[in-house]
């Protein structure tokens, strides 16, 4: 009996604390953004969704149609804290644009920026952060998969963002979900979406609900909450690392404005012609398509054994390029690239190697010529493989932990293998690859850039070395 007492104390304490969080206090730093009787200080954007006020409420209204519909603040905002409650009807999508704008220089004034995600579907990246009309996702929630079970179906959600210097930061129903360093945005608007449907006539009249909307903009460093050390940073700052990539160990394998560290793969120095550095980006030229038939490929003067690489690329329309990894600079004397297992960079739609291959396995992000990125078929934990289009950034990332070897694009899982073992094996005695002796398997190498003939631009090169 004193146990269950005992239990069901604790349970009604962890209930006031969450209570007390989510309700609104009585304090001077809070101002309202919503009045709760009509939408004087807003305004709508881009659609013709309908925006009405009952009940204390702002109810958005799904329509098909339109594009999405933005109802935005007519004040900007550059570092605040907010704070508001979502409700949302099955099968809707939705969010809340902080630090946005629409400009008429900018796709005709199309609300662009970030956005706090409200997600109904199966994936589950609520409090996530999507850059609207833009770069696409910053921090989906395969970053933090642990706060996807934070979003209630159907239900009242509480969600709360720090917006202050270069990070922002979130949490919903008091669960952390998102830490995100990223300077793109200064200030801007902040609006409530209700997203397009189509012609969804299944969608068509659903709702959207937002309350107890209000903010701070004074005294943001007393009232900041702690984040977590388990909840993953991810940076976007340009060259450079944030003071916890430091103490984690990142270290930058190219400084943004030299080409220290980096030499041909083939010669002693960093190639004279077929590179070059502008605006803090490490350009590839174009060479009509030949395999290093310009500089030539480019590797990393040290090499590397276990270690967590990130390498964010921006291709051309129709490019082919790649980031190896294991290169062994003797194996090939002859004229090409380097050899090294390669994450495959490709615009799958233009070029016609993703046509090549095996199932998919010389597409975006693959191990190329090896194993296909984001096949469900091949692993059915891993998602649908997420680009962000030419002309975007997108991030790589490799991971190698002995002879596990993990590759992501843009946050998300494509292609997990094992190195050194039977199965390895027969997957290099049937690919391009079987001529070469202990290819993959060697303990370590040089971290190699591919040039492929095709201009694309890299930057944000950054590795933390596991050993």
């Amino acid at each position: 009996m004193k146990n269950y007492m005992k239990l069901t104390f604790s349970a009604l304490i962890v209930l006031i604390v969450l209570m007390s969080w989510t309700m609104p206090e009585n304090n001077e730093n809070w101002k309202q953004l919503f009045n709760g009787k009509n939408l004087k200080g807003w305004t709508v954007l881009n659609g013709t969704a309908k925006y009405k006020v009952e009940n204390g409420e702002i109810i958005g209204t799904s329509e098909m149609g339109t594009p999405n519909t933005f109802l935005v603040t007519e004040k900007y905002y550059g570092d605040f804290i907010l704070e508001y409650e979502m409700k949302m009807n099955e099968g809707l999508n939705s969010g809340v644009q902080i630090r946005s704008n629409s400009l008429p220089e900018y796709r005709n004034g199309r609300v662009h920026g970030y956005q706090v995600e409200c997600d109904d579907s199966e994936r589950a990246w609520s409090a996530g952060i999507y850059d609207e009309a833009r770069r696409g996702w910053l921090y989906p929630l395969e970053y933090n998969k642990s706060a996807k079970n934070a979003f209630k179906k159907g239900q009242w959600n509480s969600y709360r963002v720090e917006a202050i210097g270069n990070s922002i930061r979130t949490w919903l129903n008091g669960i952390p979900v998102t830490n995100l360093v990223d300077d793109l945005t200064a200030q801007g608007f902040i609006g409530l979406q209700v997203h397009s449907i189509g012609k969804n006539t299944t969608l068509a009249g659903k709702e959207i609900r937002w309350r107890n909307i209000r903010i701070m903009t004074d005294n943001l460093e007393e009232n900041r909450m702690e984040m977590p050390q388990e909840v993953t940073e991810v940076s976007y700052l340009k060259n450079s690392l944030t003071e916890r990539e430091q103490k984690e160990g990142w270290k930058l394998l190219w400084d943004g404005k030299s080409t220290k560290g980096w030499r041909g793969v083939k010669l002693e120095n960093f190639p004279e012609k077929g590179w070059h550095i502008e605006d803090g980006i490490l350009v590839v030229e174009s060479a009509d398509g030949a395999e290093s038939g310009n500089g030539g490929d480019i590797v990393t003067v040290d090499r590397y054994k276990n270690f967590v690489l990130e390498v964010d690329f921006n291709l051309t329309e129709g490019a082919n390029s790649g980031i190896k990894y294991f290169v062994q600079g003797n194996l090939n004397k002859g004229e090409g690239s380097a050899i090294g297992c390669e994450f495959q960079i490709l615009d799958d739609k233009k070029h016609p190697d993703a046509k090549k291959g095996v199932l998919g396995n010389r597409t975006l992000g693959s191990l190329y010529d090896l194993i296909p990125a984001n096949g469900s078929f091949y692993d059915k934990n891993l998602r649908d493989k997420r680009f962000n289009g030419i002309g975007s950034w997108n991030r790589a990332r490799i991971e190698v932990n002995g002879n596990n070897v993990v590759h992501y694009l843009n946050g998300i899982k494509v292609v997990e293998y094992e190195r050194n073992t039977q199965e390895w094996q027969a997957l290099v005695n049937y690919s391009k690859y079987q001529q070469w002796d202990n290819f993959g398997n060697f303990e370590e190498g040089h971290i190699l850039l591919q040039d492929h003939g095709d201009e694309v631009w890299f930057r944000n090169i950054k590795i933390k070395p596991l050993d």
